[in-house]
């Protein structure tokens, strides 16, 4: 099965590099050089591919950029590979290309499979792709913080099942948390603010207004304050329409339509305009009859009471005090109403929603509990595997009586309000579990176990470093590692012992380091070498791959410091033997 594997990366005016190549294998990669000749410049160039910092002061003098570019074989459903082609990259046949350029002026740019991409990419690509193990990663790893996780990375799903419905049910009760704080605090405001709807809904009921009400009493109101004037135009009207009974002679308009279509009628056989007159004036006779009628009606029916009128005008006030405070018009007040009664139940239902959260709250917590013993557990269990691991890692580089433990420890809470009952006591929790991790060490036997910041000397703490990072690497999931001089202060048989643990280590994954050791370096699949060229800078020709007596010749010179010393070249090649033998 192919997995992704860094295959080559190209640096061009990188710090001391002027134009370089490096190409590692699938297993072992060693990288050496003198002191200075820019073996850290590859790291360097490592971390840009993996979205760190861009630096301009990295890109070389008299240049106006740097350039790092990386090829990685992947399958194509690797999830790096899926996540690349999901931000529009495309794999070359199986590989991706990746790209970063520096400015000398601070810009920085990204290119994933020929797609121009946000630097973050590079970084979430890489949590799948390389995992990087130096002097500033064994410091990161010295915080409690980052012991946790690496313990909960080394136990696998055994911590991660329960982590993941702790972590769950932790963030409902921060949800439940906040909003049962939200709804106590405004209880005053929530009260205040029910009795002003309670009330303004207890006045709109009591007025009893009904939908458009306020333009009908309008309407009303003008017409009673006229009554009067409408009444005599209405008497005049039909008369004028119908006649007046108490002047018999008078002539009315009916009667004159009437007269009108009588004589039509009397010739209209003869033309079928005028019969088509006469039917119209017919027409306009029904027309003014009706008119009259209503006309008479409405002088009958018109109300002129003075009570009237004032009892429209109490109403029309009442509704007018209700359109003041919650509407524009009577149908505004009306719908107030209706918005406000349902705010109104609920804050009335507020109580109940309060002791529905508090009932939640104290059943995650008690959930909380059952995980956070479970969470403790799991990682106490892993907890001895991976002090046993990393013991006997240290009794193969050299330590045989030194001895590591991790230390699991809660803090009390200060009351039980804010803590959840693991093992009988309400400790302090948070989105991870209540536990704190710190891993300690005993060099000597007798010796109390202690920090292992505290607890290693200078070369001590190197080793036992690396035995954490062999261990822990073992548990991480991506395929590629990337060793920065993390055999600092270790030498003779431990350093061979440091060779032996990473060749182990490269028989699942590419590992590459970046060492001074010879005693590390043999155990390499292959050995790359930086050095510069008179001028100080470091080109294409600048890093090579060591083969046969080449490799002997450097390895020599990392022994003795003499390249063609015929003693250290005996001893080269007897460590390259050992190594070959021992892998």
């Amino acid at each position: 099965m192919v997995v992704p594997v860094l295959e080559e990366m190209r640096i061009r005016s990188l710090g001391v590099i002027e134009d370089a190549v490096v190409e590692l294998s699938p297993g072992f990669t060693a990288v050496t050089g003198e002191t200075g000749a820019g073996k850290t410049m590859v790291v360097t160039s490592l971390g840009l591919l993996l979205g760190g910092r861009a630096d301009p002061a990295l890109v070389r003098i008299g240049a106006d950029k740097a350039v790092v570019e990386g090829r990685i074989s992947l399958r194509p459903d690797a999830r790096a590979a899926v996540r690349a082609e999901e931000a529009g990259a495309e794999l070359d046949d199986g590989m991706l290309l990746i790209s970063r350029t520096v400015s000398a002026e601070g810009r920085s740019r990204a290119h994933v499979g020929g797609r121009t991409v946000p630097v973050g990419l590079l970084a979430e690509l890489a949590d799948d792709l390389v995992a990087v193990h130096g002097q500033t990663d064994q410091q990161g790893l010295l915080r409690p913080a980052r012991q946790r996780e690496a313990l909960d990375r080394y136990a696998g799903d055994a911590v991660a099942a329960p982590l993941a419905k702790y972590a769950s049910a932790y963030r409902r009760l921060r949800e439940a948390a906040v909003e049962l704080e939200q709804l106590t605090t405004r209880a005053r405001d929530r009260a205040q603010e029910a009795d002003l709807l309670r009330f303004g809904l207890e006045e709109v009921a009591a007025a009893e207004p009904q939908p458009g009400e306020d333009g009908e009493l309008a309407a009303e109101a003008e017409r009673l304050g006229h009554a009067e004037a409408l009444a005599q135009a209405a008497t005049v009207g039909h008369a004028a329409l119908a006649g007046n009974p108490e002047d018999p002679e008078g002539v009315d308009a009916g009667t004159l339509v009437a007269g009108a279509q009588r004589a039509l009628d009397a010739v209209s056989a003869h033309d079928p305009v005028l019969s088509a007159l006469a039917s119209r004036l017919g027409e306009v006779g029904i027309l003014l009859g009706d008119i009259a009628g209503e006309l008479a009606g409405y002088a009958d029916d018109l109300d002129a009471d003075p009570l009237r009128l004032a009892a429209v005008e109490e109403r029309r006030s009442i509704l007018s005090h209700l359109v003041r405070k919650y509407g524009s018009d009577i149908d505004g007040v009306l719908a107030w109403a209706e918005t406000s009664a349902a705010r109104l139940t609920e804050l009335e239902g507020d109580d109940d929603r309060i002791t529905e959260l508090t009932v939640e709250r104290d059943a995650l917590r008690a959930e909380l509990s059952v995980l956070a013993q479970a969470l403790s557990d799991a990682r106490a269990e892993a907890a001895g595997r991976f002090a046993a691991a990393v013991t006997q890692e240290l009794a193969e580089l050299a330590m045989p009586h030194a001895r590591v433990t991790v230390a699991l420890r809660q803090t009390e809470a200060p009351d039980p309000e804010h803590g959840v009952d693991v093992g009988g006591r309400a400790v302090v929790f948070g989105p991870a579990g209540a536990d704190e991790v710190e891993l300690l060490l005993a060099p000597h036997p007798g010796s109390a176990p202690r920090p292992i910041a505290k607890g290693a000397s200078g070369g001590e703490l190197s080793r036992v470093m690396l035995a954490v990072e062999v261990v822990f690497a073992g548990s991480d999931p991506v395929p590629t590692y990337l060793f920065d001089e993390v055999d600092a202060g270790v030498g003779g048989k431990a350093a061979v012992e440091v060779g032996r643990r990473l060749a182990r280590l490269a028989r699942t994954a590419q590992v590459v380091v970046v060492t001074h050791l010879p005693q590390v370096a043999a155990f390499a699949d292959r050995q790359l070498l930086v050095e510069k060229r008179n001028d100080g800078s470091v080109t294409r020709s600048g890093v090579t791959v060591l083969e046969g007596e080449d490799r002997v010749r450097e390895l020599s010179r990392m022994l003795a410091g003499l390249e063609d010393s015929e003693l250290g070249r005996a001893h080269a090649e007897e460590l390259l033997a050992a190594a070959k033998a021992a892998r």
